[in-house]
C-alpha cells in the first residue's frame, strides 16, 4: 500500500516536482523488480508522513523513467537523491534503516 504522501514522478513531471520543490525532496529511484527497493518502501512511506510539510518524499521507477535515472547517473538502486532548491545535495546507494535515514536527510533540514 503505498502512502498518499509519497509522488510518483516520471520523466515528464521531475523537474517540476522535484527541480521546482519549493521543500527539499528525497527522490527513491527504484523498480518494481528490486527486492531491496521493495524492502525500504514501508519505511519509507512511515517517513513520508513523519516528515509531512518538512520534507516531499518521491518516486521513479528506472524501468519506466529511464531520462530522470540517466540524467543523475543513476546504476545502482535503490538509489536516494536529496534535493534541495533544485541541487543534488546528498545521495545514498542500497538500503538503509529509519536512523540512517533521518541522518540522510538531516543536511536539508
Amino acid at each position: 500500500m503505498a502512502s498518499d504522501l509519497i509522488t510518483n514522478v516520471t520523466d515528464s513531471s521531475f523537474d517540476e516536482e522535484v527541480l521546482k520543490s519549493a521543500t527539499p525532496v528525497v527522490v527513491d529511484f527504484w523498480a518494481t523488480w528490486c527486492g531491496p527497493c521493495r524492502a525500504i518502501a514501508p519505511m519509507l512511506e512511515q517517513k513520508a508522513t513523519e516528515y509531512d510539510s518538512r520534507l516531499r518524499i518521491c518516486k521513479v521507477d528506472v524501468d519506466q523513467n529511464q531520462q530522470a535515472a540517466g540524467r543523475y547517473g543513476v546504476t545502482g538502486i535503490p538509489n536516494l537523491l536529496l534535493f534541495k532548491g533544485g541541487e543534488v545535495i546528498g545521495q545514498h546507494v542500497g538500503g538503509l534503516n529509519p536512523a540512517a535515514f533521518d541522518a540522510f536527510v538531516a543536511a536539508a533540514l
